[in-house]
């Protein structure tokens, strides 16, 4: 692989949603391979904090009533949206498969909480290239109820559900990417 084939593939990746996703299964080898790119994201102190949890075929119903029932149990009547929670009823049943993005602090606290997120969102990038190469629409989501779910996912002492990663193939074109210039972005000091 060139610098030209990595920066390609960096600028193709996309957030690609679980509506476009088409009914066919992603292998488990390949969403291994996704999960050991994952594994070789910087890490201060090595610490590792990633933790990933898989969820297909019938762990994704069970996610999707878990996901309902919270809805109707925590959002009020004046903020209850019928749009909502058919977005949240057919959302888990769309993937091929959904990986709940986990992490685990360094138990001595050695380092700040911004350090070990960022080291997780390194490995989500890491997934999201690898998922992009071999055709799989991958989108991180997050949502009010990410805060209640340790119990459903088996979280264990010092872990935490940073978002769920939805994966699908699907049959979209390449979508045009949109940044602004760098230019704008980037202050260069020489002296």
């Amino acid at each position: 692989m060139t610098p030209s084939d990595i920066s390609k593939l960096i600028r193709k990746r996309r957030s690609i949603f679980p509506k476009t996703y088409i009914d066919k299964p992603i292998e488990k080898e390949i969403i291994e391979e996704i999960l050991e790119n994952a594994n070789w994201a910087p890490t201060h102190k090595m610490t590792e904090p990633w933790r990933f949890k898989v969820l297909t075929a019938g762990a994704l119903e069970r996610l999707r009533d878990w996901q309902v029932d919270w809805y109707l149990t925590n959002v009020s009547e004046e903020k209850f949206s019928e749009q909502k929670l058919k977005k949240l009823q057919t959302k888990p049943l769309q993937a091929a498969a959904v990986i709940a993005i986990c992490m685990k602090r360094d138990p001595t606290g050695a380092l700040p909480e911004w350090e070990e997120i960022a080291a997780v969102s390194c490995a989500v990038q890491n997934m999201w290239l690898t998922a992009t190469s071999y055709g799989i629409g991958a989108y991180w989501s997050s949502s009010k109820f990410i805060k209640d779910i340790g119990g459903f996912l088996n979280l264990s002492e010092g872990e935490r559900c940073l978002g769920f990663f939805y994966m699908g193939y699907h049959k979209l074109p390449d979508l045009p990417g949109k940044r602004g210039a760098i230019e704008d972005k980037v202050e260069w000091m020489t002296e």
